[in-house]
């Protein structure tokens, strides 16, 4: 159940801005807050921190938009006859640099950037809180829960976009940044996360919502993993603890089971906090903003944009319990059992007959019928993913273990009934079976399409697609950011925009 939900303040809305030069604060009243004096007490110090969390939240992000943005590229899935235009660009891979979908992704990272750099900015104000009214130890995990979140929202502009601008908390240049490096972003957010590693609490000693010890460890040991540091990797992967596979693998996606012992990070919302302002947060992440839009956008019976596609279904082995609890089928019950799916509820308006349907983070398991929003977290990285990750670091790292490996492998399959692979598989086989396990286990939880492109397969995987390579493995620096920002120009786009 939700114990725990993260709430932008009002009073810390006066600070989010894109930049803040030093002239821009001498003209504020002086009886006013500013980031001066603001962060005098534990309870503003963690406000500002909460607001960073917000970002992610937002239609641009995971409030709608990612689902369908990584979904549709990795072609996991398929557009009915009703998906909005701007979506199927995704899908037929048409989208170019005006694409306002993109440019929304970029501005809700860089405010969630600059939310997170509010905190790490001012870290020598935050210090000198007294001892007694702040520790110095949860000074550091309010520090720690900043930079994860700075890490979180480069990470996403970076697998994206490759170079972007790098900012690191220096206020005293509001007329923009230059492109930095992919390389440069990607050490800041190792940086990043092997501080918040240190720093952040173990999930047991955590509210319930924010970033704790493990997800650092975790999404470190990742990000390493994409560098093709394996050893490093699978150091930081082995340091985490307190966490299983979940006994039925349908639990990670049901709103009563949420945050449990397989979530390593997931994306908070709850109904009941409002979500009046839901349509108005694309891209600032404030108000009332706890909702998602997966229920009826993936759904069935009701509004429905997309369906798995049937290169997805093939890939499921016989026997393997996951597909009953990523899809459903004509005949399958809902709403308690009391309901039962027919042959015309899985109609298009086309009236063309789909053969299957998402289940994953759907609410008609407890309810007739899906409504616009919906209050499931979307999970960003689960143990499941873990192991495999694991795996995959054990297979290709020098010396690595192929045994060990295949075990980690066998640990998830164990769960879904599948026999164990034989712990003689040679290295490549080893790699065949992660791609192939990657593919089932997380299906439709925007990881494949960042699959493919680190393990150079998207060209074959997604042939007979537009897919360009040298091309689509990055989105187009949008046009609003060459028109605005000084520092970057049309010489920096990337290739073939």
């Amino acid at each position: 159940m939700k114990t725990y939900k993260l709430i932008l303040t009002a009073l810390f809305g006066i600070f989010i801005v894109n930049s803040c030069s030093e002239s821009e604060f001498e003209l504020a009243n002086p009886n006013q807050l500013s980031p001066e004096t603001f962060f005098a007490t534990e309870t503003q110090v963690e406000s500002a921190v909460n607001a960073a969390y917000a970002n992610l939240q937002t239609i641009s992000l995971y409030g709608r938009l990612i689902w369908y943005m990584m979904d549709n590229m990795s072609h996991e899935q398929s557009p009915n006859g009703q998906q909005e235009a701007d979506k199927i660009t995704f899908y037929d891979f048409s989208f170019d640099s005006t694409n306002g979908q993109i440019a929304e992704y970029w501005d809700s990272c860089f405010r969630g950037i600059n939310k997170a750099n509010f905190v790490i900015g001012n870290e020598a104000t935050i210090n000198k809180i007294p001892e007694n009214e702040l520790s110095t130890a949860t000074k550091a995990k309010f520090m720690a829960e900043a930079k994860f979140l700075r890490a979180q929202y480069y990470w996403l502009l970076v697998n994206r976009f490759g170079n972007v601008p790098l900012r690191n908390g220096d206020f005293t240049q509001p007329e923009g940044k230059p492109l930095s490096p992919k390389a440069d972003v990607m050490n800041q957010i190792i940086e990043d996360l092997t501080f918040a590693s240190a720093n952040l609490l173990p999930k047991s000693q955590e509210e319930t919502g924010r970033a704790t010890k493990g997800a650092a460890q975790a999404f470190l040991g990742k990000a390493l993993l994409y560098q093709k540091e394996y050893e490093l990797a699978l150091n930081s992967f082995k340091k985490m603890s307190g966490y299983e596979l979940e006994s039925d693998y349908y639990d990670n996606f049901k709103e009563e089971t949420e945050n449990g012992i397989e979530s390593v990070w997931e994306i908070q919302y709850d109904l009941s906090l409002g979500t009046g302002d839901k349509w108005s947060s694309l891209v600032a992440g404030f108000g009332k903003n706890h909702a998602t839009y997966r229920g009826q956008d993936y759904g069935v019976l009701d509004w429905f944009n997309v369906y798995p596609s049937d290169d997805l279904v093939a890939e499921f082995e016989p026997g393997d319990n996951r597909i009953e609890g990523s899809f459903y089928f004509v005949g399958d019950t809902y709403n308690n059992g009391a309901n039962t799916f027919v042959e015309g509820d899985f109609a298009e308006n086309s009236g063309d007959i789909r053969p299957i349907a998402w289940k994953k983070y759907q609410n008609y398991y407890k309810q007739v019928s899906e409504v616009q929003e919906s209050g499931i977290n979307p999970k960003v990285i689960r143990y499941s993913d873990v192991l495999l990750m694991m795996a995959e670091c054990e297979n290709e790292r020098p010396g690595g273990s192929q045994a060990t490996a295949v075990g980690y492998i066998n640990e998830v399959r164990a769960r879904a009934d599948l026999d164990p692979l034989s712990t003689s598989l040679s290295k490549s086989a080893v790699f065949d079976a992660i791609v192939h396990e990657r593919k089932v286990e997380l299906s439709g939880e925007q990881v494949r399409f960042d699959d493919m492109i680190r393990w150079g397969i998207a060209s074959t995987e997604l042939a007979g697609t537009n897919f360009q390579a040298g091309k689509h493995e990055l989105w187009p620096i949008p046009d609003k950011e060459i028109a605005t920002n000084p520092n970057v120009t049309v010489a920096d786009q990337n290739p073939g925009y």
